[in-house]
C-alpha cells in the first residue's frame, strides 16, 4: 500500500535568479527564506496590533492642556508622535515582507524592480525583503 505522502506531488521550486559566480538556490534555501519572511510577517502583524492598542490609549489621553502641566502635554504629544512614526515604519516593513512573499509565489522574487537584473542570492539571504540590486539601490540613495 502506497503512503499518502508518496502520492502528494511536491510543488516545483521556482528557479530564483542568481548573480554570476553564485550557486543556484536549493529547495531548502528557498524554504528558509520563505519561512523567515512568513515569521517576520506574523511577528510584525502582532507588533502592529499591539502598537495600535498603545496608540489608541495615547489618543484617548488627548492633547488638551486644560488642567494639565504644559510639560506633560508636550511629553504626551512627543510620545504619540514617536509611536506614530514607529508604527508607520513597521507597516512599511510589513508591506515589503508581504510583497516579497507575493513575488515568491509569482516567480518574480529575486529580480530588481528597477532594472530587472538579478538582485543576488547573498543580498537576499541577508535582506530577504530587498527589491533592488545593489547598484540600483545605491543610485536611489544618492538622489
Amino acid at each position: 500500500m502506497a503512503s499518502k505522502k508518496a502520492s502528494v506531488a511536491q510543488a516545483p521550486v521556482p528557479a530564483l535568479p542568481v548573480l554570476d559566480g553564485e550557486d543556484p538556490w536549493t529547495a531548502e534555501e528557498v524554504a528558509e527564506v520563505r519561512a523567515e519572511l512568513e515569521a517576520d510577517r506574523d511577528r510584525m502583524r502582532e507588533s502592529i496590533r499591539e502598537a495600535e492598542e498603545d496608540l489608541a490609549e495615547l489618543m484617548n489621553e488627548g492633547s488638551d492642556g486644560a488642567g494639565r502641566d504644559p510639560a506633560d502635554v508636550g511629553s504626551s504629544n512627543f510620545e504619540r508622535d514617536q509611536e506614530l512614526s514607529s508604527h508607520n515604519n513597521l507597516r512599511n516593513m510589513l508591506d515589503q515582507t508581504e510583497q516579497a512573499l507575493r513575488m515568491l509565489e509569482l516567480g518574480t522574487y529575486g529580480y530588481c524592480e528597477n532594472c530587472g537584473n538579478p538582485i543576488g542570492k547573498v543580498r537576499l539571504e541577508a535582506f530577504p525583503r530587498a527589491t533592488m540590486c545593489v547598484s540600483c539601490k545605491q543610485r536611489l540613495e544618492r538622489r
